[in-house]
């Protein structure tokens, strides 16, 4: 590949970083705080290449910067030089493909395939004294499991999450918990009880709103604590912007 190849490849690969960190397709990627380094790569790409198409040019003028001369006893270039096959171009179009569409996020496919990742957290963030409890599924799940619903019992919760079903159709909330990107996604599940909707369609957004309740059971992947949530009412809910949790490992 020539260097013009070269600086259209890294153009497209900065145009694409930038068309993804200036919208939220990145988010399909990489948690959001990443999102300054993403932008800064892709700058960087897109100066490269300019860098690279602007020398090319001066040095394809007359009197422009002449090829260094081989060295004594080594043959130089030939005088005619073999194009590039066309269809090299065709590794273009994944950088097409990243500016034009958007991947869906991983969903209850992957979720239901792997076992629960919830962990121990270093702390808890201070709850209202009064009135109902917006909390991510993470939130829920540990302070559920691992602090027996102390400061959540009793209280009116509310939580967004995607719908799975596992092999026996029994209901599930989760949200996809990462530490970096998306290839390291990991699903942290609610299992569902009390009032629950009749028919529910894995991979569809719900915001369940209800109440702690100490019953748990293990998942049948890797046998890790799974805590229930009494539904008292769900609601469809469009995917959010952002369908990750961000709350990881906090």
């Amino acid at each position: 590949m020539n260097r013009q190849a070269q600086a259209a490849v890294l153009f497209l690969t900065g145009a694409a970083l930038l068309h993804a960190g200036l919208t939220d397709q990145y988010l399909r990627y990489v948690k959001a705080g990443l999102r300054p380094m993403l932008l800064l790569s892709g700058a960087v790409l897109i100066a490269a290449a300019l860098a690279t198409a602007w020398y090319e040019y001066r040095a394809s003028r007359p009197g422009g910067t002449p090829a260094p001369a081989p060295a004594p006893g080594v043959e130089g270039p030939p005088a005619h030089a073999h194009r590039e096959p066309r269809v090299s171009w065709l590794l273009t179009l994944p950088l097409f493909a990243l500016i034009l569409v958007a991947p869906p996020a991983l969903g209850s496919y992957s979720a239901m395939r792997a076992g629960t990742a919830l962990q121990q957290p270093f702390g808890y963030d201070r709850l209202p004294a009064k009135g109902p409890l917006d909390l991510s599924v993470v939130d829920y799940a540990t302070r559920a499991v691992y602090t027996h619903g102390r400061e959540i019992e009793g209280r009116v919760l509310r939580i967004e999450g995607f719908v799975a079903l596992d092999r026996a159709g029994h209901p599930y909330l989760v949200r996809m918990a990462l530490n970096c990107c998306a290839a390291d996604a990991q699903p942290v599940k609610i299992a569902l009880t009390g009032t629950i909707p009749p028919v529910l369609q894995p991979d569809k957004w719900l915001e369940v709103s209800g109440t702690y309740t100490p019953r748990t059971t293990k998942d049948p992947v890797n046998g890790g604590p799974v805590p229930y949530f009494e539904v008292t009412h769900a609601k469809p809910i469009p995917t959010p912007a952002d369908p990750y949790d961000e709350t990881w490992n906090t």
